[in-house]
């Protein structure tokens, strides 16, 4: 694998870009039972988990109901009972979970109150994926439920882009390069200088400096790929990739 190539999103446009994208998948699982398609929703499901339980934690339920709440949202997600909601041309992906969510902590909890812990038939295992510490603590004074879950909606693309550039460091046999840069890819500075760098790696500072900027242009890459897939449009990309940046920064 070249990890200097830029690897390009699948389809520029109409149909070939719509195929990549969230949307797609979610509104081809509504119309048909085909092969893939409900594994497609929970690959969905637990890439996406995060600002979901960031915004039920928010919402001032304790950790554990929260991961009942959030356990059974997910079940009925994958029942499809949310369906007749997805609507690319009304607004983002993450704007369509939020409502989700937001209508199922209205009317659907009450209804299923006897819900027992780990008796759904859903996927989310909470020792295997496991929340940091930090994120499990008592909502901050000063943060809504709704700038929490997009704070974290754009920490989960932010990592998963990152977890996918590790993995293709690994497949090029490159993993030792990506554990000494890795600190790098955020568009800061690791806390070693190249040079201390360029020694424990037995390259030249000039040569580290190279790698690290391939390193960050193939993340923007990655990071564009996902941002793509959450929107409908090509030309809502850049949009939402400002937005992130703002909630970041904000």
């Amino acid at each position: 694998m070249d990890l200097d190539e830029p690897k390009p999103n699948t389809g520029a446009g109409g149909r070939a870009w719509f195929a990549t994208t969230h949307w797609s998948v979610v509104l081809a699982a509504a119309k048909t039972s085909a092969p893939g398609a409900q594994e497609a929703l929970e690959a969905l499901c637990r890439a996406y988990w995060p600002p979901i339980f960031t915004y039920v934690r928010r919402r001032g339920h304790p950790l554990e109901e929260a991961q009942d709440l959030v356990q059974e949202f997910f079940a009925r997600f994958l029942q499809k009972k949310y369906f007749a909601q997805a609507d690319p041309t009304r607004g983002r992906f993450r704007n369509f979970l939020l409502t989700a969510i937001q209508h199922f902590l209205v009317g659907e909890w009450q209804k299923s109150a006897s819900l027992k812990r780990g008796g759904g038939q859903f996927l989310i295992s909470w020792e295997e994926l496991r929340m940091e510490p930090e994120a499990e603590t008592e909502p901050a004074d000063f943060e809504t439920p709704e700038s929490a879950y997009e704070r974290q909606w754009a920490v989960t693309l932010l990592e998963h882009a990152c977890q996918l550039l590790g993995e293709e460091y690994a497949a090029a046999g490159k993993q030792p390069l990506f554990d000494h840069l890795k600190g790098f890819v955020w568009g800061g500075r690791s806390e070693l200088p190249y040079a201390q760098v360029g020694e424990q790696l037995g390259m030249s500072e000039g040569a580290v400096k190279v790698a690290v900027h391939r390193l960050r242009q193939r993340y923007g890459q990655l990071l564009r790929q996902e941002v793509a897939q959450t929107v409908a449009h090509p030309e809502e990309v850049d949009e939402e990739l400002r937005y992130l940046v703002s909630v970041m920064s904000g």
